[in-house]
């Protein structure tokens, strides 16, 4: 009798072992399947591309060129651009968006009443082009909602990082250019997803689809 209450409970301790065994592997297969699901929804820019110089000068200071932003969560925006006030920044925009480089790229940066910053394929703030070019001063100031200007990591360090500011910030004056001006679905970009960096975020920031140039 004893022999057979052992085997009896060998065998429950199996069926158990099994069933502990099985719930693992139930877990390990959720695991993986919810990251597939996060690496699929994750905005992933297409390859970096990277640049050893500033792009030729190739528009026309003298016509007038705007950019419509293209949301891949739904709705767009249209900046016009300051060619005649900052032609080399614009320029340089104009180029990158030509390019498709600003494809799939996020509004990492998104602080309430602050600005939305954009246009690093890194999506970590530390991104850019491969190269730099200067600050272009002008008359135009942060003093509405929609203005577009560069973001740079201090005087004459632009690359393809911009903002957008949610109102008027006049201690932005003088630091940054400004290149343009949100004139429709300034909306959208109020109702971009808030994200500080700073605050290690466990989400991507909106995903801009495309940006069109148009030129008149």
């Amino acid at each position: 009798m004893p022999k057979k209450k052992k085997k009896a409970q060998t065998v429950k301790q199996q069926a158990t072992l099994q069933a502990s065994n099985t719930q693992i592997i139930a877990g390990l297969v959720l695991l993986a399947a919810l990251a597939a699901i996060v690496w699929i929804v994750w905005p992933k820019p297409s390859k970096i591309k990277r640049y050893d110089a500033p792009p030729p000068m190739t528009i026309d200071t003298n016509k007038e060129y705007y950019a419509t932003v293209k949301m891949k969560k739904g709705g767009e925006f249209i900046i016009q651009l300051y060619p005649d006030k900052a032609p080399i920044t614009v320029n340089n925009f104009v180029f990158l968006a030509r390019e498709g480089y600003f494809d799939g790229t996020t509004f990492h940066r998104v602080l309430e009443d602050f600005v939305a910053q954009g246009g690093d394929p890194t999506g970590t703030g530390s991104g850019g082009p491969g190269y730099q070019f200067p600050n272009e001063d002008s008359d135009l100031t942060f003093d509405k909602a929609g203005v577009v200007a560069m973001a740079n990591a201090g005087r004459d360090t632009n690359g393809s990082q911009f903002f957008i500011t949610f109102g008027p910030a006049p201690q932005l004056n003088g630091g940054y250019t400004i290149f343009g001006q949100v004139i429709e679905g300034m909306e959208v970009v109020n109702g971009l997803t808030r994200r500080d960096p700073q605050q290690n975020p466990n989400y991507p920031g909106d995903a801009i689809q495309s940006i069109t140039i148009t030129e008149k």
